[in-house]
């Protein structure tokens, strides 16, 4: 079957165009879109395959899908303007704009160690359902009286999940207004499709996730679990669908705001916001970027198994995970692959979402991508 690719590529990138069909043909994908601007001008927009996994509906350059932890990058924007504005400090204790979180230990994290992953809460401890996960108010409620895994502060472990309800419920309460609202204003402002929380209307645009999650994933309880696994399984599975398993295509999951994990956007939108934070009126200071994209915390994670390194909210460039061959970019990785990030020093700004999951961040067809826009830089 072919596959249909359609869009613009300037031919100085030709070689980008050349990794994306690659990708169909030789690595395995099904449905994908990508964009690269360039100090802010498009040079490439392109989509290919197909949103549904019966190959009948090809990729529209409108269709959003579920483009998983590029999210957390956004939530953390949201959160990082309010800190521009002067509303909140990043060493602010959590609790003085949310006194509920100071619970069971948690009166001193700080604004900068939930962005960080630093906070000491990658799990609820409660027992939760699916219903829960579509009540912010019962979400939030729950993350605010877990007691924390660790003294906040002390080291990070990957909020996986709970990171969109700890980071959106600060964004709410300092603004007063839900992260998906607010995103909506951020993003109408700078024409880019990305959400949370969609609508009846742009749910009719989503491409179906194509996703298979281990059989063996089903009979796991969490609360059953004792000892050092049993925090990374509720991480990832408290409440059952908090990571999208058996919930990802329905309308309560897309209609939802979890903002860590069910973000909903195009290649477009993500490049254009990072285009936007790196253009001639940022969207973010200067000195606060620096500090938001200059490494916060470095070292092991149980929740993700090996070394990581995070900044606020954004993931600096890393010889692991690198956005590229410069050192001051940065950016964030979804599940499965999808990925945005922007490049200060080539001026370049990237968006990539597909629907085929391949379970990791990292992959051979992001990698593909990024190697070759720089190849035509």
């Amino acid at each position: 079957m072919n596959v249909p690719i359609s869009g613009a590529c300037d031919e100085r990138f030709v070689a980008v165009r050349d990794a994306f069909a690659d990708n169909f043909a030789e690595r395995g994908e099904v449905g994908a879109a990508v964009c690269v601007m360039v100090h802010g001008e498009p040079v490439v927009d392109l989509v290919g395959g197909w949103a549904d996994d019966a190959r009948t509906a090809p990729w529209q350059h409108d269709t959003l899908v579920n483009y998983y932890s590029v999210g957390k990058a956004v939530v953390a924007l949201l959160l990082l303007q309010l800190v521009d504005e002067g509303r909140v400090g990043l060493d602010d204790p959590i609790a003085t704009v949310w006194p509920e979180f100071a619970a069971a230990g948690k009166e001193h994290a700080t604004i900068r160690h939930a962005l960080c992953h630093r906070a000491g809460v990658p799990a609820i401890r409660e027992r939760l359902t699916d219903d829960d996960l579509w009540s912010w108010s019962r979400m939030t409620g729950a993350l605010a009286a877990t007691e924390p895994w660790h003294e906040p502060g002390t080291r990070h472990v990957y909020h996986t999940n709970t990171y969109g309800h700890l980071v959106g419920e600060l964004v709410h309460r300092v603004s007063g207004e839900m992260p998906g609202p607010r995103l909506r204003t951020l993003a109408a402002s700078l024409d880019a499709d990305v959400h949370w929380g969609l609508t009846v209307a742009e749910q009719q645009r989503c491409a179906e996730l194509l996703w298979a999650p281990a059989t063996s994933l089903d009979a796991i309880d969490p609360f059953t679990t004792e000892g050092d696994a049993q925090m990374p399984l509720l991480s990832y599975f408290n409440p059952p669908g908090y990571s999208s398993r058996g919930v990802v295509n329905t309308p309560q999951w897309r209609a939802a705001q979890v903002p860590a994990t069910n973000g909903h956007g195009t290649a477009v939108g993500v490049a254009r916001l990072y285009a936007a934070i790196i253009g001639c009126h940022p969207i973010l200071s200067t000195d606060l970027l620096a500090e938001a994209t200059r490494v916060q915390s470095e070292g092991p994670c149980p929740v993700l198994g090996e070394d990581v390194t995070f900044g606020l909210g954004f993931t600096p460039t890393s010889a692991r995970r690198p956005f590229g061959p410069n050192p001051r970019s940065f950016g964030h990785f979804g599940t499965g692959g999808a990925l945005g990030f922007a490049d200060p020093d080539s001026g370049v700004a990237l968006g990539y979402v597909m629907n085929h999951v391949i379970p990791r961040w990292q992959s051979t067809r992001n990698r593909a991508l990024i190697d070759a826009v720089f190849a035509s830089i």
